[in-house]
């Protein structure tokens, strides 16, 4: 199997472009996969240079609806109008970034590009959904844990009223390959422990491989309360039999953190590079 990073935040190699999203391309005995396509066409130039024929992929993922996994979407439809994307149904809330009182424009919208609402390669979902043996995708039915500090300012709009996301749009996909489970996330918005212990609750065990952003990066520096939080994300995530790879909305910063306690439990990819699971002892 492969998992090759198309685009994230950090620079990978210096003939790629990096920018604020993520997108995977990943290739299984049956699929070719895009999860998220990034924040733009950005995306379709890295696939290129890459060497990927995004005309041969048959899946879509879209993480969430955030525009930074979603403006690829249709810059990637003009090479590809077969694939099918999957997406919640829930994708279509006003989805808004409280910036503070300081900014010009406090609320800034960061959903996606209501055009992709109207793809006929679209197909809406609603909560846990079987692709087929090989690919199911799953929701957030209880949370135990608080879901990451970061989300504080992330707000949906609901008339002239903004509350807080409660990111029900948000699924992530499993993938069984070879006796083994690879669960793959946009951003953790749920909170990546809530998300281990629904899969664990759906599926009997914790899965080998988890490649996600956490949702811990911020411009400011971290408060004491944020610094333990992430320190206390990264003591439980060590604790299960999983190898992470984390990218994107994670950020350096928080990565060294949690590298400090998870050691080779946890890895980083950036822009261009693939995930190897010859890396993996299992």
């Amino acid at each position: 199997m492969q998992i090759l990073n198309l685009i994230e935040d950090s620079k990978g190699r210096s003939d790629l472009i990096n920018a604020h999203g993520l997108s995977f391309y990943i290739e299984t005995k049956m699929h070719k996969i895009i999860l998220d396509l990034g924040p733009s066409e950005k995306t379709i130039y890295n696939a290129k240079t890459l060497g990927v024929d995004l005309s041969e992929v048959d899946i879509v993922i879209l993480s969430h609806g955030h525009y930074d996994h979603s403006g690829g979407i249709i810059p990637f439809t003009k090479i590809n109008d077969k694939a099918i994307i999957y997406m919640q149904d829930n994708v279509t809330k006003e989805c808004y970034a409280d910036d503070g009182r300081k900014a010009i424009e406090r609320y800034r919208y960061i959903g996606i590009d209501k055009d992709i609402l109207k793809l006929s390669q679209v197909r809406f979902i609603n909560g846990d959904f079987k692709i087929d043996d090989e690919l199911e995708l799953f929701v957030i039915n209880n949370k135990k844990h608080e879901i990451p500090f970061t989300n504080k300012r992330l707000l949906v709009k609901e008339g002239s009223t903004f509350k807080q996301d409660d990111f029900n749009h948000e699924h992530f996909l499993v993938i069984h390959q070879d006796g083994k489970s690879y669960l793959m996330s946009g951003c953790a918005h749920n909170g990546m422990l809530n998300i281990i212990e629904e899969y664990i609750d759906k599926y009997g065990n914790a899965p080998d491989v988890v490649v996600s952003g956490f949702h811990l990066a911020k411009k400011t520096e971290y408060s004491e309360a944020e610094v333990e939080e992430i320190n206390a994300l990264a003591e439980e995530l060590k604790k299960y039999p999983t190898r992470f790879v984390t990218c994107h909305c994670t950020g350096m910063k928080a990565f060294e953190l949690m590298k400090e306690i998870m050691g080779d439990k946890l890895e980083y990819v950036h822009t261009g590079e693939e995930i190897k699971m010859s890396h993996f002892t299992f």
